[in-house]
């Protein structure tokens, strides 16, 4: 799949979390949580997809990758702990600065996504121009 392909499926699911958030105010807290669990559930999934293919690509791409996806899910698992852990035995006060709390969380994730989705662009770019550069010098060799 080309690179270009992977940034229109990422267009795409951005546009289905947006729909998700949307839909999320009209929900009750049964099927809000139920939402909850999937998404963590499905985010999981996609961060093991990553480290697998991190893994298997492993010496063609920079660590630097690796140690951001391992820091990316300690962030993770420590702000779901920390939800967890301010969920037990709440009172209305403390249960509006969690959901302060947890909105901030999720503004900085979107934060986050934005800079991925800038990289993402840049490193396609990177990718077309490396392309480009090696199909010049294959047609050079060639003509040589």
């Amino acid at each position: 799949m080309a690179v270009s392909d992977q940034l229109a499926k990422l267009a795409i699911r951005a546009k289905q979390a947006e729909e998700h958030a949307a839909e999320a105010q009209a929900k009750e807290k049964a099927g809000l949580q139920q939402e909850v669990e999937t998404a963590r559930a499905s985010a999981q999934t996609q961060a093991e997809k990553l480290r697998e293919k991190t893994d298997a690509e492993h010496g063609r791409v920079s660590a630097s990758w690796n140690d951001a996806q391992q820091a990316w899910n300690r962030h993770i698992a420590s702000a779901h702990e920390k939800l967890a852990t301010k969920k037990a035995g709440i009172d209305a006060t403390r249960a509006d600065r969690n959901a302060d709390d947890a909105e901030t969380e999720a503004l900085l994730a979107i934060e986050w996504a934005f800079a991925a989705v800038d990289e993402a662009e840049s490193a396609t770019l990177d990718a077309s121009l490396a392309r480009l550069e090696a199909n010049e010098l294959a047609g050079a060799t060639a003509g040589s």
